[in-house]
This record gives C-alpha cells, sequence and structure tokens, in this order.
C-alpha cells in the first residue's frame, strides 16, 4: 500500500520509478509509473537489475514480515553503492478494549487457540500449514485469490474477499460466530478495520509479531522518503 502511493506521488515528477511486485498477487491493483513483477534471483540478480537499468536510488517498501526480500535490497544497494531506505509501516499498537495475545510465531498462534473456537485467520495462503493439525478447530480462511489446491485443514470455509471497512468487518465476524482471529502484525490502515471490529465485538486475537530485523536507514512515513529522494537527486518535489 505505501509503494502505491509512493509511486502515485511520483508519478508526476521529473523522474523515472520503477515499482517490483512480488507476483503473488494475481490481480494486483494498477500501479503509476514502471512495474515489475517476479523475483531477481537473490541480491546479486537485483544488483544486476539495478545496473542494467541505471537505478540511482532504491527504496525498500516491502512488507514488514518480508525476511528475504529486505536483506537482498539492503546487500544489493551495498553491491552497486546505492542509497537505500526502508519504508517501514508503523506497527499496530494495542489500546484500550483490545483483547490481544501477542506471539512469536505461526507456529505459536496455531497452539494458542483454544479447542472448539471458529477462528478466522487472516493469512495468506502460504502460512496455513501451520494450523494443520489443529482438527478441533473450525477455520474461516479469507483470502484474496483462490488457492490452486484444497487447504490442508480438517474444517474450513475459505472466503475469497479483501479486508472491509469497520462495519463490514462487524457483519463478516457476528455471521460466521467467529470467536479467535489469529493475523500479524502488518501494520498499516487497510486491514486494520478487523481488529477495530474485534474491539466492539470483544474477540480475542492473537496477534503474530514482526519478526526481528534491523535497517541502517528506515523511516516511517512517505514524506521522509520524498526527503530521501531529493536529498539524493537533486530534485525540488512538487
Amino acid at each position: 500500500m505505501e509503494a502505491a502511493e509512493l509511486a502515485r506521488r511520483l508519478a508526476p515528477q521529473p523522474l523515472r520509478s520503477i515499482t517490483s511486485l512480488a507476483g503473488r498477487t494475481r490481480n494486483p491493483a494498477n500501479l503509476d509509473g514502471d512495474v515489475r513483477s517476479g523475483g531477481f534471483g537473490g541480491a546479486e540478480g537485483l544488483a544486476r537489475y539495478i545496473e542494467a537499468e541505471d537505478v540511482t536510488l532504491v527504496v525498500d517498501a516491502t512488507h514488514p514480515f518480508a525476511t528475504q526480500i529486505s536483506p537482498n535490497a539492503a546487500k544489493a544497494a551495498e553491491l552497486t553503492a546505492r542509497p537505500i531506505i526502508r519504508l517501514e509501516r508503523p506497527a499496530w499498537q494495542k489500546t484500550e478494549g483490545d483483547r490481544w495475545h501477542e506471539v512469536a510465531t505461526l507456529e505459536d498462534a496455531a497452539s494458542a487457540i483454544p479447542s472448539g473456537a471458529r477462528d478466522m485467520l487472516a493469512l495468506g495462503r502460504q502460512h496455513i500449514a501451520a494450523f494443520a493439525a489443529r482438527h478441533d478447530v473450525h477455520f474461516v480462511v479469507r483470502m484474496i485469490d483462490p488457492p490452486e489446491a484444497p487447504l490442508d485443514l480438517a474444517s474450513y470455509e475459505l472466503v475469497l474477499a479483501r479486508p472491509g471497512k469497520c462495519g463490514d468487518e462487524e457483519v463478516f465476524l457476528r455471521e460466521r460466530r467467529i470467536t479467535h482471529i489469529v493475523c500479524r502484525n502488518s501494520g498499516g490502515t487497510a486491514s486494520y478495520a478487523k481488529l477495530k471490529a474485534a474491539r466492539t465485538l470483544q474477540i480475542p486475537v492473537i496477534l503474530i509479531a514482526r519478526p526481528p530485523q534491523s535497517f541502517a536507514n528506515a523511516v516511517g512515513d512517505i514524506e521522509a522518503v520524498l526527503d530521501f529522494i531529493e536529498a539524493h537527486t537533486g530534485l525540488r518535489l512538487a
């Protein structure tokens, strides 16, 4: 979401922006500027791409849980002597009324679900396997794209939909009699509505913490990224 907003902000500027997508979403939203999809072949492959496209600086706006892409971007920037900045969306913070149980891993989240629960899994298909052993839980799995094969869960309902607004999320949770939610602390606004709805309905949330990562140059908002671009290009961005 931050990458899309940054691409929009850069579109009218006198520079070329390239947004690289991981390629996991089948029908991604339209983005301004140049767009590519798929991997690079590790840090060295990304470094070759940077050189070939004459990229002058790198903005790492990947997902907070993208533990491989960010180190590769940092290494590629080092190999090519390009400046790099990390745009890290702030994590969600617990507020009054939240019933959060914070855990470190997917496996911890699977263990934390009580027997007999009707659990909403707000996770991508690549994270579902950790819950396969919970035959005593009924899962409601919400995804954007349909999985290529049936999910490895004993009891589940698959819902193909994007996150909605708070009122829509309340209806979703009520209609499916959700007793617990499992999600990752991705931060941002796009999927926060389900946490607000859970607060209103007093539904416990099992929240997976972000993996520990360290960034030499990280900021929390797009304005700071634009300042960085100005400083390294000499441009005055409108």
